[in-house]
């Protein structure tokens, strides 16, 4: 009887078995349709100045530093972005901050620093710096002064004198 149980089971075990895989639905070899952009509206974005309210008119940056903004955004970094970025080009947790603007606009970093989830989502170089650090940047709830004065503080950095 013994047996007679184990050879049924292995008989519903081999039905089962060569019956699955005809439901899978076949791909089709032919046309293809073309790649889509991840950015919704890719037309209109600006990879320049970013996912934000912050445009060049708006910063109106100077040539030169404002070393009173530049030491409050030193300080304002010190407590929000000093555990996860060095002032060098090394990467801590996310990149290394030297030479930040002159890679990117002023209006790319306000709107990063202060708007890091779109960004993230849309930028694709936000994307990029997100496939290299592996952690997404959280909001620091930056206020847009502490946002303008950490600015000056990277322009600083950068030998803006």
């Amino acid at each position: 009887m013994k047996t007679l149980t184990v050879l049924a089971s292995l008989m519903i075990a081999a039905i089962f078995s060569s019956c699955g895989g005809e439901d899978k639905p076949k791909t089709e070899t032919g046309a293809q349709e073309a790649p889509q952009s991840m950015v919704k509206d890719a037309e209109t974005y600006d990879p320049k100045r970013g996912e934000g309210k912050y445009t060049a008119e708006s910063l109106a940056l100077s040539d030169k530093l404002d070393e009173a903004q530049a030491k409050v955004g030193e300080d304002a970094s010190n407590v929000k972005c000093t555990s996860c970025h060095k002032m060098t080009e090394e990467k801590l947790v996310g990149p290394g901050w030297k030479d930040v603007t002159k890679r990117r606009t002023g209006e790319w970093i306000m709107n990063f620093i202060t708007n890091p989830d779109p960004m993230i989502d849309k930028d694709p170089e936000a994307q990029a710096m997100l496939e290299l650090c592996l952690v997404r940047m959280p909001n620091q709830s930056l206020t847009d002064d502490d946002a303008r004065a950490i600015l000056e503080y990277m322009r600083k950095i950068d030998g803006v004198k």
